[in-house]
């Protein structure tokens, strides 16, 4: 990642809490690796203390010990910064001057066209349908030169070649457009009457691989420049989840024979594309699987994003435990019962299969949870729990969201606590009025 000449920030006073410019590097939101972290919440509640609930905020020292724990568990491997898992433009350009980090994998194209202004490697993660961001892409020589997108398909292609044309025909040449194509990682057993993990692309075989590759370099409208897949069945489920212990050993299982399989078919597959065009990275993996995916030599890049923030999902992964480093507070507003307070809002569940994971976790003051009844409210959510005895109307209680950056589509602002100020109060996605999905 290049960002376009800037100037460097100063270090903040306590009182700085002003929005950095979008055209400012933000750096001096982290800082050294040796940052310590356990002030903890009483830290944080003094920090925020002039707030009014709700709000969200990051513990940068926290986040300081996840930036550099993942370029560790990367292994030499630059990590592309999966902006899903961030969704705030000043912590994405600080990440990105961070040793280790290069390059986005975004989830929309209009959002990869909104970061590229400043961004100058953008992978689109998913295919897309977004006819007027294909056209925008293919008309622009910068924002063609620095986004790619995602391609599984000759039916895609299709649908991007009509917009390419169409861009071409009002008066200037259409810029070729980068795409990676779109490899499934997921394990089949039994032929493919067992699917397990994400449901993908459609290309899991190196002839599968290769031809799609070929019909892309058939048309001059596109270049082949990139190969993704993502393994979710690894990645993305925690191993060391509370239960039965036969279950826990069998999704270990499943991760062993699924990572062995993967990396043998991975790496026929890359010199099955190879063989038809050069390609500038590989990228593979996720949080969860940073070593694994790292190790393959196949592999040049790895992705990554939700290990910074850690949220409560990552709580159930054996290998490697992030620390929490993203919260929102809500107030608390009534006592129904001795046992029992309620806070306003709270509803903040994740995506994914429907469950009680998906749900944010009360996280201090200890000894609060959701009720079963209930669960997290839109409008109110009551906590029981020896915690409630000394909280009253005004205190306030702290969350984690179960996923990470999910949290910022409910907050116009992240505010960045180091030690006990707010050193900056940075826009998200939606603060700067940018929803894309």
């Amino acid at each position: 990642m290049t960002p376009s000449a800037e100037v460097p920030l100063p270090h903040p006073t306590p009182a700085a809490t002003a929005h950095p410019r979008a055209d400012q590097p933000a750096a001096f939101l982290l800082g050294p690796p040796a940052t310590p972290h356990g002030a903890g919440f009483s830290a944080l509640d003094r920090a925020t203390r002039k707030q009014d609930a709700p709000f969200a905020a990051i513990d940068l020292a926290a986040l300081r010990v996840n930036t550099a724990e993942l370029v560790r568990r990367a292994r030499g491997k630059p990590i592309r910064l999966a902006s899903k898992s961030v969704r705030c433009r000043a912590l994405i350009r600080a990440l990105l001057g961070e040793p280790g980090y290069r390059g986005v994998l975004a989830f929309t194209l209009p959002e990869a066209l909104w970061l590229a202004e400043e961004i100058d490697d953008v992978v689109v993660g998913y295919p897309t349908a977004d006819r007027a961001a294909i056209r925008k892409l293919a008309a622009d020589e910068l924002l063609a030169s620095r986004v790619t997108i995602m391609i599984d398909s000759v039916q895609q292609l299709d649908l991007a070649a009509a917009e390419i044309a169409g861009a071409a025909g009002k008066g200037k040449a259409a810029e070729p457009v980068r795409v990676c194509l779109d490899l499934d990682a997921s394990l089949e057993l039994l032929g493919d009457r067992v699917h397990l993990g994400p449901r993908r692309s459609p290309v899991r075989q190196p002839a599968q691989a290769a031809a799609l590759a070929r019909a892309i370099m058939a048309r001059p409208q596109f270049r082949l420049v990139g190969l993704m897949s993502y393994e979710g069945q690894i990645a993305g489920v925690g191993d060391n989840a509370p239960g039965p212990p036969l279950r826990r050993a069998q999704i270990r299982l499943m991760q062993r024979v699924s990572a062995t399989e993967l990396r043998k078919r991975r790496a026929a597959v890359v010199a099955a594309v190879r063989s038809v065009a050069p390609l500038e990275f590989v990228n593979g993996g996720g949080t969860g699987s940073i070593e694994a995916t790292a190790s393959e030599d196949a592999i040049t890049e790895v992705a990554a994003g939700s290990g910074l923030y850690g949220p409560a999902l990552f709580d159930t992964y054996q290998g490697f435990q992030p620390l929490p480093a993203a919260f929102f507070a809500l107030s608390v507003v009534r006592r129904p019962a001795p046992d029992i307070v309620t806070v306003l809002g709270g509803g903040w569940v994740a995506s994914g299969p429907a469950g009680r994971d998906r749900l944010p976790s009360p996280a201090w003051p200890a000894g609060l949870e959701l009720t079963r009844l209930e669960g997290a409210g839109e409008v109110q959510t009551p906590l029981r729990g020896p915690g409630a005895a000394l909280l009253r109307a005004g205190d306030r209680v702290w969350f984690r969201h179960a996923k990470a950056g999910e949290l910022c589509e409910r907050v116009g602002e992240l505010h960045l606590v180091d030690g006990e100020h707010i050193a900056a109060t940075v826009p998200t996605y939606r603060g700067e009025g940018r929803a894309f999905l």
